[in-house]
């Protein structure tokens, strides 16, 4: 595979779709794989993960079903390249597994539901990423770790809820106006700001320790995922070392789908995800 710094517009686009068909399972196939049980928290409304108030009850994938309209599978490589091809490329053009969402790049107010499936008591993904989910959640338990899924999809007014609490937790800190508001963003997205909003993220903790704070990296399910998450087409959303970009702080346990090749294309460029996006976009305008 050519490395991130070899890649061109018509390679990026294309490595957006592999990895990324549909796969429909029925209700409960992972169910009886996946751990019980939901995580706790270190900090109430501390970070960008797991949902504060609802102990396995993240969003029910049938009550959103009326607000649902599904975009369809993601295009052929060769379909997404030929497309870019005849034009420059912008994030708008870019597949639904490499959108980018952040403070600066919210989902807009009418952005459709994506199709979801659960994934474990409550819990749901996009439909497109279960599969991969699924066989990273597998291959974890496999070799003898518990990773606990302690929140995926959130709908907006779940999102704005948790954002709310996380500006009241500020304020209760001595923070007021703008700077609480700011000081609640680095750790949890506005609504519509969050991937968990696009059904693309999912919070993985280890069943021997859920709390949600930087010992998380050091517990052996978070260094197996850490390792591993590439090859089922995710990442480490928010790197350590990389606040100062994502604009959100350190999470050793969210992680966003990408697609598999592209997965391994940004971890081994070491970039963050806005910086990866950014660099090819730029390096395929010029």
């Amino acid at each position: 595979m050519p490395r991130p710094s070899s890649l061109t517009r018509r390679e990026l686009i294309a490595l957006a779709g592999v990895g990324a068909g549909i796969l429909i399972l029925g209700e409960g196939v992972l169910a009886s794989e996946a751990m019980s049980g939901p995580a706790s928290l270190a900090r109430a409304g501390s970070s960008e993960s797991c949902d504060s108030t609802e102990a396995g009850v993240s969003e029910n994938p049938k009550a959103a079903a009326s607000e649902r309209s599904p975009e369809g599978a993601a295009a052929s490589p060769e379909e997404v390249a030929d497309s870019a091809a005849k034009a420059s490329m912008s994030l708008e053009d870019l597949p639904w597994n490499l959108r980018l969402v952040n403070k600066d790049h919210p989902l807009d107010e009418d952005f459709p539901l994506p199709d979801l499936e659960e994934i474990i008591d409550g819990y749901a993904v996009d439909a497109r990423i279960r599969d991969d989910l699924a066989a990273l959640l597998k291959a974890a338990r496999k070799a003898g770790h518990d990773p606990v899924v302690c929140s995926a999809f959130r709908s907006h007014d779940r999102q704005r809820e948790l954002y709310r609490a996380r500006v009241s937790q500020s304020k209760e800190e001595g923070k007021r106006g703008q700077e609480a508001k700011d000081d609640a963003a680095f750790w949890v997205a506005p609504p519509y700001a969050s991937e968990h909003e696009a059904g693309l993220a999912v919070d993985l903790v280890d069943g021997d320790y859920q709390q949600l704070d930087e010992r998380q990296e050091e517990t052996a399910t978070q260094k197996w995922l850490m390792k591993h998450c590439a090859k089922y087409g995710f990442i480490l959303r928010y790197p350590t070392d990389k606040s100062a970009i994502t604009g959100i702080g350190y999470e050793p346990w969210h992680y966003r789908y990408v697609g598999k090749e592209a997965a391994f294309a940004i971890a081994e460029s070491g970039l963050c995800f806005e910086e990866w996006i950014e660099k090819y976009l730029d390096q395929d305008n010029a």
